[in-house]
């Protein structure tokens, strides 16, 4: 699902921040993801709290992500392509 599909469905505060040389999302999954993992497989991010797996998937043209979790906040950082 995309990341507005997951915000909407799950309840989940995330926010998108728009940069020159590209863009970074943060979700929060609150005090039940501070054990949280998180992987980036092809243009999907998965993130795993508990027993709960989250599938985000990233835009298409996204050439390059970092992906981190570190106090139940999920951040993306995607680099524009040039």
């Amino acid at each position: 699902m995309t990341l507005e599909q997951f915000t909407r469905e799950e309840g989940q505060l995330a926010r998108r921040y728009d940069y020159d040389d590209g863009t970074v999302l943060a979700v929060d999954f609150g005090t039940d993801g501070a054990d949280a993992s998180v992987d980036f497989v092809d243009d999907t991010v998965i993130v795993v709290v508990d027993d709960e797996q989250y599938e985000i998937d990233l835009p298409v043209a996204v050439d390059d992500a970092h992906t981190f979790i570190k106090n139940g906040v999920l951040t993306v950082e995607l680099e524009e392509e040039l």
